[in-house]
């Protein structure tokens, strides 16, 4: 993204002056086009249009009063440049109204997700104690029942059967408090 050297190899200080401005205002440029666009790539290009633009214009950044609101009011406008496009254009609109349901859609399964996670902690929490511990370092330390009974010194059999028991009432617990197993 920094403007090639001039003909010498050295970094001219309009270079460095140039590639300190990109490190300051590039993430919440992006964000703010991100936003207008819902597109990653679309934000991408706009701020690579954007800082373009600004080296353009390096020799006459002295007209420039305000920085910061001139590179905000540019990637804002072309954000709206890429809305209207958007608009006339049937196929991108449609390609757009995807990539909004993928992200509506993810946040929706990520909360999801985490309430069922709870859901399922809350039925290990309930429990009986030794059973509880079966079920943990089976389900998450990963041991098997012989690893089990040897860890605890019960029989193999006995961890079979308060495994199964536990998952029963895991099961009975998530048909009762969720939806998702009718």
């Amino acid at each position: 993204m920094c403007p090639a050297s001039n003909n010498n190899n050295q970094v001219t200080t309009q270079e460095v002056l140039f590639s300190g401005l990109f490190r300051k205002y590039e993430h919440r440029l992006y964000q703010l086009a991100f936003r207008l666009t819902k597109s990653e790539q679309v934000a991408k290009d706009t701020i690579q249009d954007v800082f373009m633009k600004l080296w353009e214009q390096r020799d006459n950044l002295d007209a420039i009063h305000n920085l910061e609101a001139w590179l905000y009011r540019l990637t804002e406008n072309k954000g709206i440049d890429f809305l209207r496009k958007v608009a006339a254009d049937g196929r991108l609109r449609s390609q757009i109204w995807q990539q909004v349901e993928q992200i509506t859609n993810e946040a929706e399964l990520h909360v999801a997700a985490k309430e069922y996670n709870l859901i399922i902690q809350r039925a290990i929490n309930e429990l009986p104690p030794q059973r509880r511990l079966i079920y943990k370092l089976n389900k998450e330390d990963g041991l098997n029942y012989q690893q089990i009974a040897d860890e605890l010194q019960i029989s193999r059999h006995t961890v079979k059967n308060q495994l199964f028991t536990a998952m029963q009432s895991v099961r009975k617990f998530l048909a009762r408090n969720t939806k998702l197993f009718f």
